[in-house]
């Protein structure tokens, strides 16, 4: 099964923002990249099902696609780990971030499905670098 846009990419816990998103077909993945607090408390207004949490994560993890690349499933994999934004990312050392997705890991007692090594996490770091730098 292919994905086929950038919400059938996120996990099933973001299921009634996802329906709200899609139900309004004006809110495109661009405009995810750059929605305010303001419109996301319109949003949960509209759609009380909508968490603000969730939206957050969800715009959160639109940037990092925008910005540096990352495939939504690392992006969801980074905010569980406590890197927030491309400048939380930007303040990592790799082997830092490996270890907190390791101890993510065996705090859950799974392995993810994410293949993330170090070089990874390096090219990672360097873009979120890169991007700061140009804001």
């Amino acid at each position: 099964m292919k994905i086929k846009t950038f919400l059938d990419s996120l996990p099933i816990n973001f299921r009634h923002e996802k329906t709200f998103l899609i139900r309004y077909k004006s809110i495109d993945f661009e405009k995810l990249t750059t929605l305010t607090d303001l419109e996301i408390n319109k949003i949960q207004i509209i759609s009380p099902l909508c968490t603000l949490n969730n939206l957050k994560k969800i715009r959160a993890i639109a940037i990092f696609k925008k910005e540096i690349q990352i495939p939504p499933p690392a992006s969801y994999l980074l905010l569980h780990c406590g890197v927030g934004s491309v400048k939380a990312l930007s303040r990592l050392k790799p082997y830092e971030l490996e270890q907190k997705i390791r101890r993510l890991e065996r705090s859950l007692r799974i392995k993810t499905a994410t293949n993330i090594n170090l070089s990874i996490l390096k090219d990672w770091i360097k873009r979120s670098h890169q991007s700061c730098k140009s804001i």
